[in-house]
């Protein structure tokens, strides 16, 4: 492969990471913070944020792909496989949500707040790292999750659609055979119908950080889109097939943070090889230092450790799941959020519903077992929380709402 070509997708991909790394620091732009907001508050700010950058997302994505700019039909992570595995999306976002929560902040929140001298986030990383290590290089995940999950798996082609976007989806049922219309047509649907529904508030549309936040990680997605399969992307991935050793990760790809936090470590264990050196590394690294760059400047730049013995253990748990469930969901609150709904995946909605409910309902647990201490068991405070957020009817309330 061309040392150039090589050089100059990734050092792309490092310093659109170290703009979106600064910007989510300065923003506050945070995925598990708008869960938060939104359950215990009542504040939708950083939820619409987020909803925005989607939206910026699926915008710049459908104007690329309508243009033949690139091809998302073939990605990695497989966003739109059509080996539908609906039980992988759910499990998984469950499992990543409860963990984002436990351990404080989604994949990209953690990597910025290392950024920001969080030492408590190194040991997330590390632990994070290490399952996601083992859920993609061993046989961790087919011996617990495979096994089972691959008779759950619904394959789309059988079912006249190729894909299992929501275009493909549309255009299978209705025996049409015009998908990159439906992809224009629904993704411009979307994103005036998102816009209109985020732009509503004034006190959003006064907020300069959560517009800024959301414009720029939407931005972001895009550019490293057009970065891995545009132009230089193409030639990049067509070097890679004639070499003798295929460097790790050559993929049309955006922004997920889980998996690459194991591609770290493996690079790493490999002395820095540059066949190791792939998008998700390179990307880890520039969040990092985007988040430190700004953290200095604005001199926030702060050590800190766990409070207690049970911070520790509830963080750690929290990086396991998060390890585990963010590959298994194939995407954590960006990979799947952002990137994932930019090529309107079925999956990747799936997979950002389940990670709001994982994240919800933990918060629901933790505050009511907070409030009523040893009154409270975990299933009464699970029942309360799902009535809460609407999914189980008044009646069945075991707790006092507080």
């Amino acid at each position: 492969m061309s040392l150039e070509i090589a050089q100059q997708v990734l050092l792309s991909i490092f310093l659109i990471s170290v703009v979106m790394g600064a910007v989510v620091h300065k923003t506050n732009f945070c995925t598990m913070g708008a869960v938060s907001d939104w359950v215990n508050m009542g504040d939708t700010g950083r939820m619409k944020a987020w909803l925005l950058a989607m939206v910026v997302a699926l915008l710049g994505v459908t104007a690329l792909q309508y243009m033949d700019v690139f091809s998302l039909d073939s990605s990695r992570p497989p966003y739109r496989t059509s080996n539908f595995a609906w039980a992988r999306y759910i499990l998984g976002g469950l499992l990543f949500g409860i963990g984002m929560t436990l351990a404080s902040g989604c994949g990209n929140k953690i990597l910025v707040r290392i950024g920001g001298g969080n030492m408590k986030s190194v040991m997330v990383f590390l632990v994070a790292g290490i399952f996601a290590y083992l859920m993609t290089k061993t046989d961790f995940y087919g011996l617990v999750f495979h096994s089972w999950m691959q008779y759950l798996t619904i394959d789309f082609s059988r079912h006249n659609m190729t894909y299992q976007d929501l275009a493909s989806v549309a255009s299978g049922l209705m025996g049409s055979a015009s998908v990159d219309l439906y992809r224009l047509l629904l993704g411009l649907l979307l994103s005036i119908l998102g816009l209109a529904y985020v732009f509503k508030s004034s006190d959003f549309r006064s907020s300069f950080d959560n517009i800024l936040g959301g414009v720029v990680v939407g931005a972001a997605v895009v550019a490293a889109w057009y970065a891995t399969g545009g132009t230089l992307g193409q030639s990049w991935q067509e070097e890679a097939e004639f070499m003798d050793q295929v460097p790790l990760g050559v993929a049309t790809q955006s922004f997920t943070f889980i998996n690459p936090m194991g591609e770290t470590l493996d690079y790493l264990s490999h002395a820095a090889d540059n066949l190791y050196l792939t998008f998700g590394v390179v990307a880890v690294a520039g969040v990092i230092i985007g988040s430190f760059i700004y953290a200095i400047v604005s001199r926030n730049f702060r050590l800190e450790w766990f409070s207690s013995k049970e911070d520790f253990i509830t963080h750690m748990i929290g990086g396991v799941l998060m390890g585990i469930g963010g590959v298994l969901a194939m995407g954590c609150t960006i990979g799947q959020g952002v990137s994932g709904i930019s090529t309107l995946s079925l999956g990747s909605f799936m997979a950002f519903g389940s990670i709001v409910l994982g994240s919800a309902l933990t918060m629901k647990v933790q505050y009511y077992k907070m409030v009523y201490e040893d009154e409270a068991t975990f299933g009464q405070a699970f029942i309360t929380g799902l009535v809460d957020i609407k999914l189980l009817p008044e009646r069945l309330r075991k707790l006092e709402a507080v």
